[in-house]
C-alpha cells in the first residue's frame, strides 16, 4: 500500500507540470475567437475605431492654426489696400480658415452681405469636412456591445441545447466553459463601444474648437471689412475701394 501511494505520488507531479505547460498552449486569440462567429464583426469594429480615430487626429492637425498670427496678416494685407497678397496668403497656408478667408476676400467689391453669406457657406463646408465620419464612431459605440450582447444569447442558447440533448446530465465545470465562451463577446462589445464612445467624445471636442475659432475669425474679418477704410467714412465705400 505505501509502495502504490509512493508511485501515485510521484505520478501526480507529472500529470500537473504536464497541464501547466499545456495551458500557455492557448492564446488569447484562441480564446476570443472561442465566443463564435460574432468576435468577427466586434473585431472589425475595433478596427475601424483605430482608423477613424488616427484618420480623424491627422486631419484635426493639419487643420490647427494660430488664428491670431492668420488675422493679423490679413489684416495688414486689407488695411494696406493689398488683396492679392491676402489672396496669395491664403493660397500658400492651404487651412481650413484661410479658406473661409480666401472666399470673402474673392467678393471684396460687392455688397457686404453676399461677402458674409459666402464666408458663412464656406465655414459650413470646413465644419462638415471635420466632422466627416464622425457619425459613424458613434454608431460603433452603439453597435459594438449590441453585437456582443447577440452573442451571449446565441452562446447561451447553444449552451441550454447541449443541456438539453444530454438530458441534464451534464459536468458543471462543462456547464460553466461554455457559460464564460459566451460572456466573451459581450466583454469583447462593451470595450469596443466604451474606446469608440470615448474617442468620439475627444474627437468631437477637438473640432469643437476648431470650428469655433474659425467662427470667431469669420466674424473679425466681416467686421474688418466693414471698419472704415483711411480717407473714408463708410464700410461701403472701403469694401468697393478694392
Amino acid at each position: 500500500m505505501r509502495l502504490h501511494a509512493l508511485q501515485d505520488a510521484d505520478v501526480l507531479p507529472v500529470d500537473t507540470l504536464q497541464a501547466l505547460t499545456d495551458v500557455p498552449s492557448a492564446t488569447q486569440l484562441d480564446i476570443i475567437f472561442q465566443a463564435g462567429w460574432i468576435m468577427v464583426p466586434i473585431l472589425l469594429l475595433s478596427l475601424l475605431t483605430v482608423y477613424l480615430l488616427v484618420e480623424r487626429l491627422t486631419t484635426i492637425r493639419k487643420s490647427a492654426t494660430d488664428k491670431q498670427e492668420i488675422m493679423g496678416r490679413i489684416r495688414d494685407f486689407v488695411a494696406s489696400g493689398n488683396v492679392d497678397g491676402a489672396h496669395a496668403f491664403c493660397e500658400v497656408n492651404d487651412k481650413p480658415l484661410t479658406r473661409i478667408l480666401k472666399h470673402g476676400l474673392e467678393r471684396l467689391g460687392r455688397p457686404i452681405a453676399e461677402i458674409q453669406d459666402a464666408v458663412n457657406a464656406a465655414g459650413k463646408h470646413e465644419a462638415f469636412e471635420l466632422e466627416k465620419r464622425m457619425d459613424i464612431l458613434a454608431s460603433i459605440a452603439g453597435i459594438a456591445p449590441m453585437l456582443g450582447f447577440l452573442g451571449t444569447v446565441t452562446g447561451m442558447i447553444d449552451a441550454f441545447q447541449e443541456i438539453q440533448s444530454l438530458q441534464g446530465n451534464v459536468n458543471p465545470s462543462v456547464l460553466a466553459g461554455g457559460i464564460w465562451e459566451a460572456l466573451i463577446s459581450t466583454a469583447a462589445g462593451l470595450v469596443v463601444g466604451i474606446l469608440a464612445y470615448f474617442f468620439y467624445n475627444y474627437l468631437l471636442g477637438l473640432i469643437k474648437r476648431l470650428v469655433n475659432d474659425m467662427e470667431q475669425s469669420a466674424t473679425e474679418f466681416i467686421d474688418l471689412l466693414q471698419a472704415p477704410a483711411p480717407n473714408t467714412r463708410s464700410s461701403t465705400d472701403y469694401t468697393s475701394h478694392f
